[in-house]
C-alpha cells in the first residue's frame, strides 16, 4: 500500500477551508485556477480547467483562506420572517401579521394563525402569489410571441431563476421559475419571465434570443445586474 499517494479530488467535492465551505468545480472554459463566490449558496467555488488540476485548486483555496473567510463573512445572514415584519412582493410591501382563520393575503398584509407553522404558512402565501403573477406574465409574453401558453410551475432552485423546456412532438412547452422571483421588483421578475418565454422561440442565447428579450422587457442589462447583486439576499429569506 502506498501511504503517500496524493489525494484525488472530483468535480463537486466540498472542502472545509478553515471553517469555510468551498466547492470544487471543473470548468473547461477556465484558463486558470481561480476562486469565485456563489452568493446564492453562501459558499466559495474553486475552479479548475481540468479534473487533473483540482489538487491545485485545493492548494490555492487553502492559500487564500483569509480572503475566503472575508468574502463569506460579508454575505447577508439568514433572514427569518417574523410577525411584525414586512415582506416585499414584486416591490410592494406587505405587513406580516398573526390572525385567526385560514392564511390569507390582503391588499396590505400576509396573515396566518399563531402556531408553530406560522412562518411556513406565510411562505406558502408568497409562493401562491408567485405562481399566480408569474403565470399571468408568462401568458402575456407567450401571446406576444404568438406561442401557445406553456405549463408553469414554481420551485426553489439555488442556481437559476427559471428554466424552459420548449415544445416538442407529444410534449407541450413547460417553464419553471424560482418562487423567490416574487421577492424581486416587478420589472426584474418580468424580465426573467420574458427571458424564459423567449426560449419558446430560440432555445439558445444567441443574438436573436437577446433581441426577443429586449422586445419583450427592454434592456436586460439592469435586471441582470440587480439579480447578481441581490441573489444572496433573496435566498437568505426563509421560514
Amino acid at each position: 500500500m502506498n501511504l503517500f499517494r496524493p489525494q484525488r479530488y472530483a468535480d463537486g467535492d466540498r472542502l472545509d477551508v478553515r471553517g469555510c465551505a468551498v466547492r470544487l468545480k471543473v470548468d473547461g472554459r477556465a484558463r486558470r485556477i481561480s476562486l469565485r463566490v456563489d452568493r446564492a449558496k453562501s459558499e466559495v467555488v474553486a475552479l479548475a480547467p481540468t479534473p487533473r488540476r483540482l489538487s491545485e485548486a485545493v492548494a490555492f483555496a487553502h492559500e487564500k483562506a483569509d480572503w475566503i473567510a472575508g468574502q463569506l463573512a460579508a454575505l447577508p445572514t439568514r433572514q427569518v420572517i417574523a410577525p411584525g415584519g414586512v415582506l416585499r412582493l414584486l416591490g410592494r410591501p406587505y405587513r406580516l401579521e398573526v390572525g385567526p382563520g385560514r392564511p390569507k393575503m390582503t391588499d396590505e398584509a400576509l396573515v396566518a394563525p399563531d402556531d408553530s407553522t406560522w412562518s411556513l404558512k406565510i411562505i406558502r402565501l408568497a409562493k401562491r402569489e408567485a405562481l399566480v403573477r408569474l403565470t399571468e406574465r408568462t401568458a402575456h409574453h407567450a401571446a406576444a410571441l404568438n406561442r401557445p401558453m406553456p405549463s408553469v410551475a414554481i420551485a426553489d432552485p439555488k442556481a437559476r431563476w427559471g428554466s424552459c423546456r420548449p415544445a416538442r412532438p407529444g410534449h407541450p412547452a413547460a417553464i419553471r421559475y424560482s418562487w423567490r422571483l416574487v421577492l424581486a421588483p416587478f420589472a426584474v421578475a418580468d424580465y426573467v419571465v420574458a427571458h424564459e418565454c423567449a426560449h419558446l422561440v430560440e432555445a439558445n442565447h444567441g443574438p436573436r434570443f437577446w433581441a426577443l428579450c429586449e422586445q419583450l422587457a427592454g434592456d436586460p442589462a439592469p435586471h441582470r445586474r440587480w439579480l447578481r447583486a441581490h441573489a444572496a439576499e433573496l435566498h437568505a429569506i426563509s421560514a
